[in-house]
């Protein structure tokens, strides 16, 4: 098990993207002195954050080779709809929501790294309508290449997270890995009658999302050292926001289905949603939120490999008008970590929860379409 006691401080590492490639930063101990110089955590791995799932299309295929799950009554949510986490019925009053949700670093900082990471892991609850309970951590570290202050910063990033959403990170795993891996097995409880799933929209439905899109572009763009202090820091703030509303949206009547935008992007995923429901998503373009300087960064062909593969996945299901931009289909295939919710909702239910989002700060919150007739796909207008 590994125990969550690290009491290291969090290392004094640049946020400024604009530091010399591919250059090593220099953690620093309790006492403010220069320890072993570490290399650059994005420079250790082949993808980071959301972005290292495994592209939909094949992540399918290899699920079809899997045997069906066998009935289990009391499983509310499985596999079948390709939902954000499992729920468990105990009892009539209570289920448990199970996820699991780890990546390699998206960001060289590494206190940041683990409470990116933290945050993805445990939005899978709330997505499910669930508020989490508690933690463990998964942790797999190249020991050998690595100072050991720099993978406590990770750990004690994901604990800063846990702490903030009122649980115990109470223990975990760790392995001697080759590249950096880092995130959270999360557990929450849910009224089995407020689970909310990524099925069960209706026509007429408003479609709202909690925070701006474009985390994979501006990640790309940090490591080709374009991101400069702003940015980052409005990356950190979107990626590190914890998504609880999920857990009192659950509990409003008018709210029909629910997500989060992870690594298939804006458009995998409200597909998905529009697959589970047997409608169509309408999404408006001009109604989207961006954050800071995404859109210039993707006019300089800026954007991760993800975004193709999520492409050549689903977008033979997606309608995109000739008269968008160039950059649009990147846009919205963007690979999102600890992305915003989306929520499937009754007109006359939008203000409220709308509400919801402003009181806890998500000030990008918006609606962005609705859901029509017509069957598991996603028009862009």
């Amino acid at each position: 098990m590994l125990l969550a006691t690290l009491k290291t401080l969090r290392p004094n590492y640049p946020h400024n993207a604009v530091i010399p490639s591919p250059s090593f930063s220099t953690a620093m101990t309790d006492n403010a002195t220069p320890a072993t110089q570490s290399p650059r955590l994005t420079s250790l791995s082949h993808g980071g954050g959301c972005g290292c799932k495994i592209a939909p299309g094949l992540l399918a295929d290899l699920l079809k080779r899997s045997a069906p799950l066998p009935f289990f009554p009391d499983l509310l949510v499985g596999n079948d709809t390709a939902d954000d986490a499992a729920v468990y019925k105990l009892n009539d009053e209570q289920a448990i929501v199970a996820t699991t949700d780890f990546f390699m670093p998206i960001v060289d900082d590494p206190f940041d790294f683990g409470r990116i990471a933290a945050t993805n892991a445990l939005s899978d609850v709330y997505a499910m309508g669930g508020k989490p309970i508690m933690a463990l951590a998964i942790v797999g570290m190249p020991i050998n290449v690595l100072p050991h202050d720099v993978i406590a910063a990770v750990l004690k990033g994901g604990e800063s997270v846990c702490a903030e959403a009122g649980i115990p990170l109470a223990g975990g795993h760790s392995i001697d890995s080759v590249e950096p891996i880092y995130g959270l097995v999360a557990l929450g409880v849910v009224d089995p009658k407020r689970v909310k799933r990524n099925a069960g929209a209706q026509a007429g439905d408003v479609l709202i999302l909690g925070k701006p899109l474009g985390v994979g572009i501006l990640s790309a763009a940090l490591k080709k050292d374009r991101l400069d202090a702003a940015g980052y820091a409005a990356m950190i703030g979107a990626t590190t926001k914890l998504n609880r509303p999920g857990a009192e949206l659950a509990k409003l009547d008018g709210v029909h289905a629910l997500t989060d935008i992870t690594g298939f992007g804006l458009l995998g995923h409200t597909l998905e949603l529009a697959r589970g429901s047997r409608l169509t998503a309408r999404v408006r373009y001009a109604d989207l939120p961006w954050l800071p300087d995404v859109l210039t960064f993707a006019e300089a062909g800026i954007f991760t490999g993800a975004s193709g593969r999520n492409w050549d996945a689903y977008g033979q299901n997606v309608v995109l008008p000739s008269s968008l931009p160039a950059t649009a289909r990147t846009l919205l295939t963007d690979p999102q970590t600890s992305g915003g919710l989306l929520v499937s909702c009754a007109p006359e239910s939008v203000d409220e929860v709308l509400a919801l989002f402003r009181a806890d700060g998500f000030s990008d919150a918006r609606a962005i379409g609705e859901m029509v007739g017509g069957e598991g796909r996603v028009e862009i207008v």
